[in-house]
């Protein structure tokens, strides 16, 4: 069984982004040490298009050959002609607004969430998947999510798009790691407890 990893930057009091999902303000904290813990961790999460300038230009995916992601998220790269944010990977985008894919390497899931994930986490593959985000869709497959790795940067937003857009329910966790940097950003990385 593959794994659904939420892996979601937030600010120090768990948000993801401002009201609107713009988490623009935390690419300050990109330096040298934390882009190369990021490229040598989790090389698929950068974009398609910063790949080569990263220098990961036909480096292997290491933990993740699946995204899915909530229209919001996608719409970011949508806004700027990008209809394939992570071509290097299978692209899905939750969406109940958007018809039809603008891009063959995005499909949209309209319905049963819950049920297409499960089908991708049955599928016999090494690699997991990866919840990029957003707070509605994380917060619709809270109960899937087998992993996260919450990279904290150190700012408070004091209100915007939380982690989870969910009703409360305590859903507990077990700490596996931590890595602080330079920066002040910490990487956790939780397993779920089952």
């Amino acid at each position: 069984m593959r794994k659904l990893t939420y892996y979601v930057a937030c600010s120090l009091d768990g948000f993801i982004g401002d009201p609107k999902g713009d988490a623009s303000s935390m690419l300050a904290f990109l330096d040298e040490e934390y882009g190369a813990f990021m490229n040598s961790e989790y090389p698929e999460t950068i974009p398609t298009a910063f790949r080569k300038a990263w220098g990961l230009e036909g480096v292997a995916n290491k933990r993740f050959d699946t995204v899915i992601q909530g229209l919001g998220s996608y719409r970011l790269a949508l806004d700027t002609g990008v209809t394939s944010p992570y071509a290097h990977l299978r692209e899905f985008v939750a969406t109940r607004s958007l018809t039809e894919s603008p891009d063959p390497n995005v499909e949209l899931i309209s319905e049963d969430l819950v049920g297409r994930v499960r089908a991708l986490k049955a599928e016999d593959s090494p690699l997991g998947i990866w919840l990029c985000g957003g707070s509605t869709v994380a917060g619709e497959l809270v109960d899937e999510i087998d992993e996260l790795v919450i990279k904290s940067y150190p700012q408070v937003y004091g209100s915007g798009m939380p982690m989870f857009g969910a009703g409360f329910t305590p859903r507990d966790f077990t700490l596996d790691e931590m890595r602080s940097f330079g920066n002040g950003v910490v990487v956790r990385t939780y397993t779920r407890k089952r």
